[in-house]
């Protein structure tokens, strides 16, 4: 069976690094699961659980404030923890 590997990035640490079945989650637009061989993919997803299923343990849900998913070659990465970091940047005048 394929998987996909699948990153949780903060800006502080890697949360997460594993090689998965699936992930779900639901953006704006309504649920989405992710499989291997997905299509390039790219959502937001705010305060909406996040379900990675790794063959043969219990699925972990993560939820955070917002986050990033982005697919590409059976590689899911998700970033989060952004917003506070888009927050800190000053503009110059």
């Amino acid at each position: 069976m394929q998987t996909l590997h699948v990153r949780i990035i903060s800006p502080q640490q890697l949360i997460l690094d594993t090689e998965a079945q699936s992930v779900s989650s639901k953006n704006s637009q309504g649920t989405f699961d992710i499989l291997a061989q997905h299509a390039n993919f790219i959502t937001v997803v705010e305060n909406q659980p996040i379900v990675i299923r790794v063959q043969n343990l219990k699925p972990q849900t993560f939820r955070f404030p917002i986050a990033i998913i982005h697919t590409q070659d059976n590689k899911v990465d998700i970033y989060t923890y952004i917003q506070s970091q888009i927050s800190n940047v000053k503009t110059q005048s």
